[in-house]
């Protein structure tokens, strides 16, 4: 005997699915359109009133062109869906001090610096740690789910001391997107991969970073910036697309920093030859 629920229950490997599946659709009829470079943003626009609304799992962002069109969203929300106004953004998806008081280091002494950027660490140093379990918790509650164990301690410590810390934006009358790439070849000295990235500031503001290792070993210096700057225009064709999507489309080409001559002339001039074939099957997308 096979039974179909018709409603999808909370749990179940289909219900965050059933559940964008249901507010996307009721969006739709308020007058939103999903956005394709991020499904999780939808744009509300008539005449010239405009609204912006992210949607993470169960969290809201919302943001409107007037007071009015603001409340008119919600109430219309509130009669479908049971659900409380929190008020004015103050944060999104958690606290620091959340992550400190999990990690039971509230009251730790705090660190300058989040890590030493010339250590050269292998996975076999060190020893395992006594709960793997809380490890993976506040690695992934910090985004850095590859980190060994005396360097997430490093980087909580800095937590500690940069609580009131944040990222300035600030209002800039030229619009243009600039993105810088870099990359540590051979870095890691077990697998020999290399480590990307890229930083992109639209009109002057950080709004988008990465480092990252890269999925395969790099050649040579050349490959490995290559694939850091192709990492980057990943990026930023992404944001131009989503800029455009939020009715705010760029004026000026994006400009890509690399620091190596090499992979420079590699991108004006991509000769097809034996070094370079597999390059430009990977990386060669623009």
């Amino acid at each position: 005997m096979v039974c179909r629920i018709n409603k999808s229950l909370y749990g179940l490997k289909q219900a965050p699915r059933a559940w964008y599946s249901r507010f996307a659709s009721f969006l739709v009829t308020l007058g939103f359109t999903e956005a394709k470079s991020d499904t999780s943003l939808f744009v509300y626009r008539h005449g010239d009133e405009t609204a912006y609304l992210l949607l993470y799992v169960d969290d809201i962002v919302l943001t409107a062109s007037n007071q009015h069109l603001h409340q008119r969203i919600i109430t219309s929300l509130q009669q479908e869906f049971a659900m409380k106004d929190l008020g004015v953004l103050h944060h999104f998806l958690g606290y620091t001090l959340d992550i400190l008081e999990r990690a039971g280091i509230t009251d730790c002494n705090p660190y300058s610096t989040p890590v030493d950027t010339q250590a050269k660490l292998s996975e076999d140093a060190g020893t395992p740690v006594a709960d793997p379990t809380a490890y993976r918790s506040l690695a992934g509650r910090t985004s850095h789910m590859h980190m060994k164990t005396d360097l997430l301690n490093s980087l909580l410590r800095y937590l500690r001391g940069t609580v009131d810390h944040g990222l300035l934006l600030h209002w800039s009358s030229f619009a243009e997107l600039v993105v810088y790439t870099d990359a540590d070849w051979a870095g890691c000295p077990n697998t020999r991969r290399s480590t990307s990235g890229y930083a992109v500031f639209l009109s002057g503001n950080l709004v988008s970073w990465s480092s990252k290792r890269q999925p395969i070993v790099s050649r040579s210096s050349v490959e490995a910036e290559y694939r850091a700057a192709a990492n980057g225009v990943a990026e930023a064709s992404w944001l131009r697309q989503l800029l455009a999507k939020l009715h705010s489309p760029l004026p000026k080409r994006t400009l890509v920093y690399c620091d190596n001559d090499s992979a420079v002339y590699l991108s004006t001039n991509p000769v097809q030859h034996q070094r370079t074939k597999h390059v430009e099957i990977d990386l060669h997308f623009v």
